[in-house]
């Protein structure tokens, strides 16, 4: 374990620390994130960074050259955006912003990243390249990644590698996982709207029944699953939600009723075989039942896919932080979906969890906070990794 490092950034703990709990009281969902974007270029400003904002709507990139040139650079995304969940947390510095809370962590990813700018930037000798910090807007509707692409990130701002980094509940602090290849999956979602004549529940004989069908179908979609996709290819079907009928009449059957929900997959093939099958049975129920289905499947997420040498410089950066025994090379691929992917579309790079520990509940629940004792390790990651990646081997000579 780097200890001398990890004793140099706990001098910066208290400022990190009163920066996100800031950030934390004051949460910004998708695209809404002008106080947060303001506080990254405030900083970085301060720090000596050349800030460029606006990337991709409120995108903020900090630009930090060696003191001694190198003509290698990397980038380092960090997400900013929270989520409209109404916070349950007992503490002093909870969500003023009704209905929006920071309940998956990106408060901490902000101000890792900006803890890692802020050490790199006062010793501009450890390193020999190009570091350009990239805080996104937006993960949370899958849309922030893109907007930054098509904003052209990668013209305006060369790189060779880029890295990004989550907080992971119920991973210990000082632990990171990863896995090369695919990691986390692609996020779809879809409706079916079935239709049909509805009628009065004491003669439904004298109807056609969309409840019914309704049923028919949930059941159905499992089959997709177990019966259509290959054993070792993992995937999932939710149902997320159901709309149909009045309560405030229940002896009518409802003439029409929606379903929806999301479908998870890690390759194209998987993803084809769903989409296909779902509409198959959606209107092959509803012409037994004597009504009619629309479907809509929104491909909406595309795997994220680890690099494999990326992901061995990221495991290398994290086992010289914390020792080999604290860092897991081939954790299993997670069914969650992740923006970063579209940047791992473009440019090398990989994406790795860091233990946030056990005791704020799951991600996205009402009672989620990021742990302020993780800081430190996640700045550490940053710092490690662009150190080792733009090494001395790297500099241009200057003699």
């Amino acid at each position: 374990m780097d200890n001398t490092l990890l004793d140099r950034l706990r001098s910066m703990q208290t400022e990190l620390t009163g920066i996100r709990q800031d950030i934390h009281s004051h949460p910004e969902t998708a695209m809404k994130e002008l106080r947060t974007s303001s506080i990254v270029a405030t900083k970085l400003k301060q720090w000596g960074l050349t800030v460029t904002e606006g990337v991709g709507n409120l995108g903020v990139v900090g630009t930090l050259k060696s003191n001694i040139p190198g003509h290698q650079s990397i980038g380092l995304r960090a997400d900013m955006d929270a989520l409209e969940i109404d916070e349950q947390n007992d503490l002093p510095y909870v969500s003023t912003n009704s209905d929006i809370m920071h309940a998956c962590g990106h408060d901490g990813h902000t101000v890792m990243l900006l803890g890692a700018a802020k050490y790199l930037s006062e010793n501009r000798d450890s390193f020999y390249g190009t570091v350009h910090f990239i805080f996104q807007p937006a993960e949370e509707n899958g849309a922030g990644a893109l907007h930054m692409i098509e904003d052209k990130l990668f013209d305006r701002f060369p790189m060779d590698a880029i890295y990004g980094l989550h907080n992971a509940a119920g991973l210990p602090v000082g632990e990171f996982a990863i896995r090369s290849g695919p990691m986390m999956s692609a996020a779809d979602t879809w409706t079916v709207t079935f239709r049909g004549t509805g009628g009065h529940g004491a003669a439904p004989h004298l109807a056609t029944d969309v409840t019914v069908l309704l049923a028919e179908f949930i059941l159905s979609l499992q089959t997709i699953i177990s019966r259509n996709i290959e054993p070792t290819d993992p995937a999932v079907i939710s149902v997320g939600a159901i709309e149909g009928g009045y309560f405030r009449s229940l002896n009518v059957l409802p003439s029409e009723i929606r379903v929806g929900g999301t479908a998870r997959s890690f390759t194209k093939g998987v993803r084809d075989t769903i989409e296909q099958r779902m509409k198959e049975l959606a209107h092959g129920l509803a012409t037994s039942f004597g009504c009619k289905a629309d479907v809509v499947y929104n491909r909406e997420g595309i795997p994220l896919v680890n690099d494999v040498q990326s992901t061995e410089r990221a495991i290398r950066a994290a086992e010289s932080l914390v020792s080999a025994k604290h860092v897991f090379g081939n954790v299993p691929p997670i069914m969650g979906s992740e923006d970063f992917a579209e940047m791992l579309e473009h440019k090398a790079g990989a994406y790795i969890f860091m233990g946030n520990g056990n005791s704020s509940g799951a991600l996205h629940s009402p009672t989620y906070n990021f742990n302020d004792d993780a800081t430190i390790f996640g700045v550490g990651y940053w710092v490690t990794l662009v150190q080792q990646e733009l090494q001395n081997k790297l500099r241009v000579a200057t003699l």
